[in-house]
């Protein structure tokens, strides 16, 4: 990567998917400015803004503020927080309040929180009237780096995560690094393994900058800026090269099967587990996978687990409170996982640090006594 002394303010990274490019802004003050950036670039002049209990007392008025002052009418959807909000009982409140708000195509629904209410709001946006203009206003570092960039929305089903859901890119995201700063630091570090992914896919020199790098990221300022930046910009280079995930987005999911496995088996409680910090114990259970079937070196995995455990994320089961299910429970949730493609194992493999590859026929018989071998 190239020195953070001379990041600017806001960044931009843009997402050139022809008639659906879209511009990602990087920097403090957004929130101030997203009704002057929306109006620029959308013609509608209405707005639902879909957010939850959490979020709306810190920015939701800010945000209404910005939209008035750009003459956009507005009105607010506020739902419970957590990863139990995406079900169909709230998708149908949001998209019956959006139809109340006279939302029409032209106008936009606006996603103003994590990760949770930018999946459920992008799902919304996109069924109702067969679809609206969207935008994502991400609250948390995951949101920012990962699940506000790239069109995949959705919710939860009881057989697995994100299973029920729909392709509908955003018209506009603005990531305002501002907001972290009121981010626990369980939140941050979370979405910091969402971070660290895009050096481990194929990027080992950004992974190594972070190994040097990370605590100005956790300081906050133009080092942060630099960091989501830079992952937005690896997100968006494979999305624009496989939008709908027929191949190398896949590669996206690192850590992903085996993550997903383990907030089913915990019935996504947040007090046990949340989304990066399966991710991170998934990522290094990838690594540990692979040097299994002698494709990548141990050292790896042990690299990989030094550098998440120093940022203070967990990286093994043993590390989630409480008893988890049989190792066959979980191996259940793996094959209900997306990432099946008729009947056999897909996972995301490496050769190395930044060299992951996509693996569309893993052995079952590898994976349930990888599990057991792994099992608390």
């Amino acid at each position: 990567m190239n020195a953070i002394s001379s990041a600017p303010a806001v960044q931009t990274v843009h997402v050139p998917l022809g008639e659906r490019a879209y511009d990602i802004l990087i920097g403090p003050g957004l929130i101030a400015r997203a009704g002057a950036e929306i109006a620029s670039r959308l013609k509608g002049r209405k707005a639902a803004v879909i957010t939850d209990e959490h979020v709306a007392p810190l920015y939701l008025d800010a945000l209404v503020a910005s939209l008035d002052a750009a003459g956009i009418a507005s009105a607010a959807v506020v739902l419970p927080a957590g990863e139990k909000t995406k079900s169909f009982e709230h998708l149908m409140t949001a998209c019956d309040k959006v139809l109340e708000a006279r939302v029409e195509r032209n106008d936009c629904v606006i996603a103003l929180g994590g990760g949770v209410i930018g999946d459920l709001s992008g799902f919304a946006a996109g069924i109702v009237r067969r679809g609206v203009r969207f935008v994502q206003v991400p609250t948390s570092l995951l949101a920012q780096v990962d699940s506000s960039v790239g069109g995949k929305t959705g919710i939860n089903s009881r057989h697995g995560k994100n299973l029920i859901g729909v392709f509908h890119q955003p018209d506009l995201v603005l990531a305002d690094t501002d907001v972290l700063n009121t981010l626990s630091e369980r939140e941050f570090r979370a979405g910091y393994a969402e971070v660290a992914k895009y050096g481990l896919i194929d990027k080992p020199d950004f992974f190594a900058w972070l190994e040097a790098n990370w605590k100005a990221v956790f300081a906050g300022g133009a080092a942060r800026i630099a960091a989501i930046a830079a992952s937005c910009q690896a997100k968006a280079d494979v999305v624009v090269a496989d939008e709908r995930e027929t191949g190398q987005r896949a590669l996206l999911n690192l850590g992903h099967t085996f993550g997903h496995a383990l907030e089913a088996a915990t019935t996504y409680d947040s007090r046990r587990l949340v989304h990066g910090e399966g991710v991170s114990i998934g990522m290094v259970l990838a690594h540990e996978f692979s040097a299994r079937m002698n494709l990548a070196s141990p050292d790896d995995a042990r690299r990989v687990e030094r550098h998440l455990q120093a940022v203070g994320l967990p990286t093994r089961m043993s590390d989630i409170p409480g008893e988890l299910p049989p190792a066959e429970v979980l191996m259940d949730a793996i094959a209900q996982d997306k990432k099946v493609k008729r009947g056999k194992l897909t996972f995301i493999l490496t050769r190395g640090i930044g060299q992951s590859f996509v693996a569309d026929d893993v052995p079952a018989s590898e994976v349930i006594s990888f599990l057991r071998e792994k099992h608390p």
